[in-house]
């Protein structure tokens, strides 16, 4: 295994252990619902629990539905990703490092979420930001870390399309 995969896995690695370590943190202070606040009206510390995807999609869904969909779709698309992650860190060259990042970062975070699904049946969220009067859904560690890697992933993409030659008829 090259170094640049090396690498990528143990970012993967650590992205999923800090996931799974702030969730259990956050399961072992506070009890499902109770809220600490670290930032008054801008940003608390809760407790949720959440069985379906994100912003609570198909958390009323049969247990059947959401391993089908949740559990299934999931791996399909971390195959995807898995690939595309195994062609960028072929070489130094293969990729951006902004596109190794995002892959990284969505792939860990996926792996982080899907962990919750698999032995839990749900997922455990905890971070709760506030806009004025709108009150994000709550997310978590592996949630930020999808985020940040699909907007890095957009980012490269945009500028990749702007950097390239303009060809004219």
């Amino acid at each position: 295994m090259n170094r640049l995969r090396q690498q990528a896995l143990l970012a993967i690695c650590a992205i999923v252990a800090a996931d799974r370590a702030s969730k259990l943190w956050i399961e072992g202070r506070l009890g499902l619902y109770d809220t600490l606040p670290v930032i008054p009206g801008i940003f608390n510390l809760v407790h949720t629990e959440n069985p379906g995807a994100a912003f609570s999609l198909l958390a009323d869904a049969s247990p059947a539905v959401r391993f089908l969909v949740l559990i299934c779709a999931s791996l399909v698309m971390m195959g995807v990703i898995g690939q595309m992650l195994w062609a960028a860190t072929a070489s130094v060259g293969a990729a951006t490092k902004r596109q190794r990042t995002a892959l990284i970062l969505i792939l860990g975070g996926a792996l982080g979420n899907l962990y919750d699904r698999i032995f839990f049946g749900r997922v455990t969220d905890f971070l709760q930001v506030f806009l004025g009067s709108y009150e994000w859904p709550s997310f978590n560690i592996a949630d930020s870390c999808i985020c940040v890697g699909a907007v890095l992933l957009a980012l490269d993409m945009l500028t990749a399309r702007s950097q390239s030659p303009v060809r004219t008829a």
